[in-house]
């Protein structure tokens, strides 16, 4: 799937550097790397708010087992 996703990007700017569109597709793939970053940071917040609830569930099980 890489693979592809970089072999399109090339293709799309090696095309378009033909026809005088370089600058719209260094645009474009600054743009593709960014949205890149944002879903990593994305997938990397998810995973601490899981962790953060997974604490809060524990903590909340143990006042309910020391409660009893």
């Amino acid at each position: 799937m890489m693979r592809l996703h970089r072999f399109c990007t090339f293709a799309l700017l090696f095309a378009l550097s033909g026809c005088g569109a370089g600058e719209t597709a260094a645009t474009a793939s600054l743009q593709a790397e960014q949205a890149k970053q944002a879903q990593q940071q994305m997938e990397q917040l998810k995973q601490q708010i899981d962790q953060a609830n997974a604490a809060s569930t524990q903590r909340l099980q143990q006042a309910i087992d020391q409660a009893q």
